[in-house]
């Protein structure tokens, strides 16, 4: 086992990085638990040390989500803030002082056959969440049953999008209360349109058991576990980093997911 290396291959380091996520640990604290982990195993292999691994993290490429399933995607969409960290913390808790946190946009795409997550991208607070969701369909190879998300979503471009993407793809989006149909909703409807019209007849409830759209609690789950296993907080300081960090954190929380998904079987 050997510190101090200043390079090392990818691998090496997307390894470190993960067991850093697992265990939420600074860089310094993860160099020497792989080398302890080495030490135990009785490996000689150097050790990426931690400022390799927090210039390396910043150029890092990492792999697409992969998915488990095969077919169409029923895909939920939704997003969350995640802090940043940064020197402060401790002043602040000693002094007790009020600090406004810095934070990021984690955009999350789910598979609803599945639970696991199969598209993200990491963005400043202020992108709208509608302006996403392009960028998550373009990481996903298969066509789509459908997209389901909330009324964040409820513009134009996002029906336009998920078109263009599959075509006779259901987009399943609650319209604004103050929402009004199209020029054309008598003779050529929307799908907006007919969510309008089935809102009209069966009231919002109503709507939401007849168009799946309470599937969508399959991505707040999602949101869930990535808070409570992985943390609310981003621990690299470069945006590039951030975005490598929060993109192995979605690996790892899928992996985790895997793991511990029972395999069901039909009884005859």
């Amino acid at each position: 086992m050997r510190h101090g290396r200043r390079d090392g291959p990818d691998l090496a380091v997307e390894t470190t990085l993960v067991l850093r996520t697992v265990f939420r640990q600074p860089l310094r604290q993860t160099e020497g638990l792989v080398g302890s982990l080495l030490a135990l195993m009785g490996l000689d292999l150097p050790v990426p040390d931690h400022t390799t691994l927090s210039r390396r993290a910043r150029t890092l490429a990492m792999p697409p989500h992969a998915r488990t399933a095969i077919g169409p995607v029923h895909l939920l969409v939704d997003s969350t803030g995640v802090k940043l960290s940064g020197p402060g913390e401790r002043l602040v808790e000693k002094h007790d002082a009020q600090r406004r946190w810095a934070w990021r946009k984690l955009h999350l795409g789910v598979d609803a056959e599945t639970g696991t997550i199969v598209a993200s991208t990491l963005t400043g607070k202020e992108v709208d969440d509608a302006a996403e969701l392009g960028l998550l369909l373009e990481q996903i190879d298969a066509p789509h049953t459908a997209v389901i998300a909330d009324g964040a979503y409820d513009q134009d471009h996002v029906y336009d999008t998920v078109a263009q993407h599959s075509a006779g793809a259901a987009v399943v989006v609650p319209p604004r209360a103050t929402a009004v149909p199209s020029s054309l909703a008598e003779t050529h409807p929307t799908q907006r349109d007919r969510h309008l019209q089935a809102i009209a007849e069966r009231g919002r409830m109503g709507w939401q058991r007849a168009s799946g759209y309470n599937a969508r609690a399959g991505a707040e789950g999602a949101m869930s576990r990535y808070k409570r296993i992985i943390g609310d907080t981003l621990r690299s300081h470069a945006r590039s980093a951030q975005k490598v960090e929060a993109r192995i954190a979605v690996n790892v929380l899928n992996r985790m997911f895997d793991l511990g998904r029972p395999e069901s079987v039909r009884a005859a």
